[in-house]
């Protein structure tokens, strides 16, 4: 039924599908930039299609070839129980001008889905209600799944903010304790001073932290109760051993 889908595409928008393909069993459609809303409507719209449900956006880069980025789309309807993936694609080496209209009146959950191609990938999509980063920092530069972004770049660190800019509160959130998950601290590994107190190894320079240690840990990070549990013997120091 997929491949019925491909065919009503080409019927339908004509040059405006560049190719088709059904390899490994994806049923593919590639469209021009231009027309990608306008095939999404009417994928969308079509009693005989409706592809209700964007299962996923993203962005896959290409940086030998004109134009470099594909915004790739797979599609599935939940009455017709068939699913096709359309691609287009933008951009020029540098990625500029790549843009692409927003399909977030076509299916609600493209909002999430074209904020992250606009952070980490760098396209813009036109009509988006909110096009801002999503998993970077406001301040970050660039887009970090460019296969010509520098792995070991360094980006600007900038001031933590305070709740009251945050919105939200800085400490854990339930379900969590203290002692659970990560710190979520911040590390100046530039300026980092890992020289202890008493040759201990100390927290470097820059780090914040929420976490406390639990009263019920102890270093080695070990519940006590665990170590009420384990064999006496093994709890006892060399010297205190009975000799027999």
């Amino acid at each position: 039924m997929s491949k019925a889908v491909l065919e009503k595409l080409k019927s339908k928008f004509g040059a405006a599908v560049l190719e088709t393909h059904s390899d490994f069993g994806d049923d593919t459609a590639l469209v021009t930039a231009q027309s990608w809303k306008s095939v999404c409507e009417y994928l969308h719209g079509d009693p005989s299609l409706d592809f209700d449900m964007l299962v996923d956006l993203c962005g896959v880069d290409y940086p030998a070839r004109l134009p470099r980025m594909e915004v790739v789309a797979h599609l599935y309807s939940t009455t017709r129980h068939h699913r096709v993936r359309l691609k287009a694609r933008v951009g020029d080496e540098e990625m500029e001008d790549a843009q692409i209209d927003s399909v977030t009146s076509v299916w609600s959950g493209a909002d999430w889905f074209e904020r992250e191609v606009y952070d980490m990938s760098g396209v813009t999509f036109r009509g988006h209600p909110d096009l801002r980063r999503i998993l970077m920092y406001p301040e970050f530069q660039g887009h970090p799944l460019l296969k010509d972004y520098p792995a070991q770049k360094t980006q600007p660190l900038v001031e933590y903010r305070t709740e009251a800019e945050a919105g939200v509160p800085l400490g854990k959130q339930a379900p969590f304790h203290d002692d659970e998950g990560m710190s979520f601290g911040r590390v100046d590994w530039l300026h980092a001073d890992n020289e202890g107190e008493e040759g201990s190894a100390a927290a470097p320079k820059g780090v914040v932290s929420s976490v406390k240690p639990s009263p019920h840990v102890n270093g080695n990070g070990a519940s006590e109760n665990h170590l009420a549990q384990q064999d006496p013997q093994q709890n006892q120091k060399p010297d205190q051993k009975g000799v027999s």
